[in-house]
Parts: structure tokens; C-alpha cells; sequence
């Protein structure tokens, strides 16, 4: 990203979690890195101070204060950080977040907030009596070709959106590894009132559909299963009928989900295909920079960062290098952790997901149990 002549206030971070053990720690430690808007000064970073040690040292040759638990950390780093990033298991977010509100901290929590919507309602209470700010992670919503998609559909481009297929397939619950199924975090194996795999995966498909679409779900109807290794569903289908805020008269969209844990193949098969009345597009994460778009002439064409006509994948800040050589996860996380940052700093920001958006994903998550469990159309109002 080029910063030439601009000078921003360089936000300090403390971690809660998100050790070189977990799963997603590294990645938002880098991401959070690597447009210098975020420096980290201090961590929980396990319930192990040794980990939480070694995490110091291999990261930041040991130049962060560690605490053996983040209660003493929000004590004493009172008026020293600028916001607190929480990437425990989601099983514990709840009450995290809820005493670093009332610490007086800024929040930015990996999805999924909470479990469920009794929880989340506790935090909005817990948010609005501090008068701090809460941001949730979700990361894919950060490649620059998204984002173009999402100003295509807001400018019409696409015309009538009539439907959208969208999925997530993978294969961890089933693959096997030297003749055995690598076995993932405990509490990924336990399922709750919104089975993990919804908490894990669902919200990501259900948060790609309402940033495209700045829309929301009428109805539902969904079905599960377990095929994998594990007593836990891995498995999701859901049909529902969708209404966009972005396309003209655009009601009633039939949408269709899919994710899974137990899809061999798919190391991680994220695909969105958007169709309306003008253009369809098609965007594929194996081929981040890459935007395809099919005209009702039958003519089809490819969009990159570097194509004519761009509405917003063209601007500076998505261009670490120039086009032609593809920027990747990493690199879509860190343009959210940007917005992240600009948004703490008082700016208005239409790529930020704070509690709302947690609110209705858990609306929604807990309205597909019910359809899976009656074996009915469920309609929502969310």
C-alpha cells in the first residue's frame, strides 16, 4: 500500500489468544502488521505463559509485555493500548469481550462474536453502557475483487439480481493424513445450540452474501449432516429467498448455501456466482484477482486489478505491488485490518461488521436449526 506523505496515528494492540498454536493467530498478527497502522505491544497470547513467552519471541524478539492472564493485562495497560484483538475459541468470547468493554478497551474479535443471540444481547449491553467500539473479523470481505463486485452490484451493473449460489466446502473432517484423520481443536468436535461448523464456516457465506447484497433473508429452509470422522455435523445445505438493497427491485432473490467440513477434494472451495438480468460474475478464492463476468450476448471477460472501468479494485491502497503479481489471504485480511483501523479512528467505514451484523447472522443460524429440526420453510425477519 503506498502511504506516501500521509501520516496516521500508528494504533497500539494488545492480543488475548491467537498464540503459535492456534490456527488463525499468526495471520491476524500479520495481517494487523502490514500497513503499519497496528503495532502489537502486549498479550494473553495462551493460558500457557511459556507459549505466551515463546509467542513474544518468535513474533517480536520478546519486545511485547506478557501477562499470565488477561485480566492483569487490562489492568495495567490501562491508557497504554488502544484496542484489545480477542482470538480465543468462540466458546469463550462472551465473557472476554464483555470485561474488556468494561475495561474501557476498543474490541476487534474473530468471528464469530458469540454462540447465540442471548449472548450477543449481553454484549450489545455491555458495548453501549462503555461507549467503546467492537469490530468482528471477517476477512474475506477484504479481497479488492469483492469489493468491486459489491460496487458492480450497488451500480447496477449486474441488473435484477435473480439468484445467488454461494459455497464453502472442505475437507478436514475426512481426509485423512498417513491413514488417520488429524484430529482438530476440542471444541471444534462439540456441538452446541448452532452446530460449529455454522460458527465457523456458516457465518462467513452468511456475511459474504449481506456485504454483496446489503441485503436480508426472508426465509429459510435448510438440511445437515454428518459424514466426516466426527460426532458433529459437517455438513450444511440452505435454500432461502433474499432481498437486496443494492438492485432495483430486486425481491425475493433465491440464494443457496453451501458448506462443509467433509467435502473431499476442496482444501477450502470458497466460489460465489451472482446472477441478474445484464451479468452474472463468478469470483473463486483459488484465483483471488480474478472476477469473471458473462454478458447476456454470451460474451465473457475477466477482471483484474489492472482492467479498464474499475469502480474501486483499482485504487492505491489495494496495490502493495502492481497488477500482475497476485496479492492473496494474507493480504485481503490486512486491507481489513485498514478499515479496522480507520474506523477506530473515527472514520465511517462501509466494510466494518460490528454487533448488528452478529445479531443477524445469529438470528439466521438459529432460524436454519429450526428448519432443520421441523423439516420446514422458516421465515425470518432480520
Amino acid at each position: 500500500m503506498k502511504l506516501v506523505g500521509i501520516s496516521v496515528k500508528i494504533l497500539k494492540l494488545g492480543f488475548i489468544g491467537g498464540g503459535i498454536d492456534s490456527a488463525i493467530g499468526y495471520t491476524h498478527f500479520i495481517a494487523s502488521q502490514m500497513d503499519h497502522r497496528f503495532i502489537l505491544e502486549a498479550g494473553v497470547f495462551s493460558r500457557d505463559y511459556k507459549k505466551s513467552k515463546q509467542t513474544a519471541n518468535v513474533w517480536l524478539n520478546n519486545k511485547c509485555r506478557i501477562y499470565k492472564d488477561y485480566k492483569e493485562m487490562l489492568k495495567k495497560e490501562q491508557n497504554k493500548l488502544d484496542a484489545i484483538v480477542v482470538l480465543t475459541p468462540t466458546i469463550s468470547h462472551k465473557q472476554i469481550v464483555i470485561d474488556v468493554l468494561n475495561a474501557q478497551y476498543d474490541v476487534i474479535c474473530e468471528k464469530t462474536l458469540c454462540l447465540n443471540t442471548k449472548e450477543v444481547l449481553e454484549i450489545l449491553s455491555s458495548l453501549n453502557n462503555s461507549g467503546q467500539k467492537l469490530v468482528i473479523t471477517y476477512n474475506y470481505t477484504g479481497y479488492c475483487m469483492l469489493r468491486e463486485l459489491q460496487a458492480m452490484i450497488e451500480h447496477g451493473d449486474l441488473g435484477k439480481i435473480t439468484h445467488i449460489q454461494i459455497e464453502m466446502p472442505q475437507e478436514g473432517y475426512i481426509k485423512q493424513n498417513n491413514g488417520r484423520v488429524p484430529v482438530p481443536q476440542v471444541w471444534r468436535t462439540q456441538d452446541l445450540e448452532i452446530p460449529i461448523i455454522s460458527l465457523d464456516l456458516g457465518v462467513h457465506i452468511y456475511n459474504l452474501v449481506a456485504f454483496l447484497t446489503k441485503g436480508a433473508p426472508k426465509s429459510i429452509y435448510a438440511i445437515n449432516g454428518s459424514y466426516g470422522t466426527f460426532d458433529v455435523i459437517d455438513d450444511v445445505n440452505i435454500l432461502l429467498r433474499w432481498d437486496s438493497l443494492f438492485s432495483q427491485d430486486t425481491k425475493n432473490i433465491n440464494v443457496s448455501m453451501w458448506y462443509s467440513k467433509s467435502a473431499l477434494g476442496y482444501r477450502n472451495g470458497l466460489n460465489i456466482r451472482i446472477f441478474g438480468d445484464k451479468k452474472s460474475a463468478e469470483w473463486v478464492q483459488s484465483e483471488p484477482e480474478i472476477l469473471k463476468i458473462n454478458l447476456a450476448n454470451g460474451e465473457r471477460m475477466h477482471k483484474d486489478r489492472a482492467s479498464p472501468g474499475l469502480l474501486v479494485a483499482n485504487l492505491p491502497r489495494y496495490s502493495r505491488f502492481k497488477p500482475g503479481h497476485p496479492s492473496g489471504f494474507i493480504e485481503a485480511f490486512a486491507n481489513y485490518y485498514v478499515d479496522v483501523a480507520d474506523y477506530l479512528l473515527g472514520q465511517e467505514s462501509q466494510y466494518v461488521f460490528g454487533v448488528s451484523n452478529a445479531i443477524d447472522e445469529l438470528n439466521f443460524f438459529e432460524g436454519v436449526e429450526k428448519s432443520v429440526k421441523s423439516h420446514k420453510e422458516i421465515n425470518l425477519n432480520i
